[in-house]
């Protein structure tokens, strides 16, 4: 399938994420553009930690980017809660696609206290609204891509569909958005972002995708590969996903700390497939008008598994032996419990995962070692700190 250059515009472009779908578009033909206020640089740091990838300021980043593909990024420096940048954006450059990953994306920052629950509360669900208005006024054409995540299904004990569900109740039938029950404020913002996008659609009639998002991991993609332009690595207990942080424990030396019991099961895809998946929903969009929702991950593993597949990896790769520690849970959440989520609608749009687990790790752990001075400084910051319950007020 042929598709023509489109005009891309990144909503923190500067993230986990955002960095390697911008190389990707560029890979595919697309013309790229980027904004972001660097929220992640400075709440990293907030709680003592940094990027076991030194990331180059963005102006090094737009260089390296334009010498690599021989493409401009137009960066726009700036917060998506506040309004009058998205819609100058939206004036100067008429997107024909945007991405909506510019939101705070750490549960346990979330959960850290008042000062961060309103924090996360407001400018994730405040930057979505002012999409959809620029959108709604400006060009209501435009495909919006949304970031949102698995995590606001929860665990219920049946079936999680790709967000509508067929339900009997009391002898009528009807089709409904599948209920949502999150586990922490930062997850709450993206169910209200769901509910939002929907009203909007439903107002407006604007094309929406709505991406959940199983947990992400890895360290490249194959255009990162080729590129060497890396994106950032977290690692802490904070702001890195589970797997990542299992890897960094095992390179460190320290014990791989399963939350609780570790029977706890999610949706996990790797950072290439990430933004192969992103790709594809923008190239093959929804019909004009509709709604979309997309449950976006490879397969789902219990906490454990994945513990046992790094201490396992590790051992191949260096002959030593990592510790599987659990400890005790910070968050509150069902440790055992059934999960079976529906991923088909991706698959039927040509999605084929592009790699496998194991060697995922394998490549993780082999970047990490490249760092391990690095890793060692941020090596205090990796056990959990932050739990639901101890989460204070004023």
């Amino acid at each position: 399938m042929t598709v023509m250059p489109m005009r891309v515009l990144i909503l923190g472009i500067d993230g986990y994420i955002g960095w390697a779908l911008a190389q990707k578009l560029a890979s595919q033909g697309h013309d790229i553009y980027g904004a972001d206020n660097f929220y992640t640089r400075r709440r990293v740091k907030e709680v003592g930690s940094d990027s076991v990838f030194p990331i180059p300021r963005i102006g090094a980043r737009l260089q390296g980017f334009k010498k690599f593909y021989d493409k401009d990024i137009r960066f726009f420096r700036g917060n998506v809660a506040d309004p009058k940048f998205v819609y100058k954006i939206f004036e100067d450059i008429k997107p024909e696609a945007v991405y909506h990953l510019a939101e705070q994306r750490s549960a346990p920052y979330s959960m850290m206290g008042l000062k961060q629950a309103n924090e996360t509360m407001i400018g994730n669900i405040v930057s979505t609204i002012n999409l959809v208005y620029a959108a709604k006024d400006l060009n209501p054409d435009v495909h919006i891509i949304k970031l949102g995540t698995m995590g606001e299904y929860g665990t219920p004990n049946i079936d999680i569909t790709e967000g509508f569900f067929e339900i009997e109740f009391r002898g009528r039938k009807d089709t409904l958005p599948f209920p949502r029950n999150a586990g922490s404020w930062y997850h709450w913002t993206k169910v209200h972002d769901s509910n939002n996008l929907m009203f909007a659609n439903r107002l407006w009639k604007l094309k929406i995708t709505d991406v959940m998002q199983g947990v992400v991991y890895g360290t490249e993609t194959n255009e990162i590969t080729r590129s060497h332009l890396y994106t950032r690595f977290d690692i802490d207990e904070v702001w890195g996903t589970a797997l990542n942080r299992f890897s960094a424990q095992a390179v460190t030396s320290l014990p791989i700390t399963p939350y609780g019991k570790g029977n706890q099961k999610r949706g996990f895809l790797s950072l290439d497939d990430s933004v192969n998946c992103l790709t594809i929903a923008m190239e093959r969009p929804p019909k004009e008008g509709e709604y979309r929702v997309l449950n976006q991950f490879d397969q789902y593993y219990s906490v454990n598994f994945l513990a046992e597949t790094v201490q396992e990896v590790y051992r191949e790769l260096t002959g030593k032996n990592a510790q599987i520690q659990h400890v005790d849970n910070p968050r509150v959440e069902a440790e055992n419990h059934y999960y079976n989520p529906d991923h088909k609608k991706l698959y039927d749009l040509g999605y084929r995962p592009s790699g496998n687990l194991r060697d995922e790790i394998k490549k993780i752990i082999e970047d990490l070692m490249k760092h391990r001075e690095r890793l060692g400084k941020l090596k205090k910051v990796i056990m959990p700190k932050t739990f639901w319950r101890e989460s204070s007020g004023l």
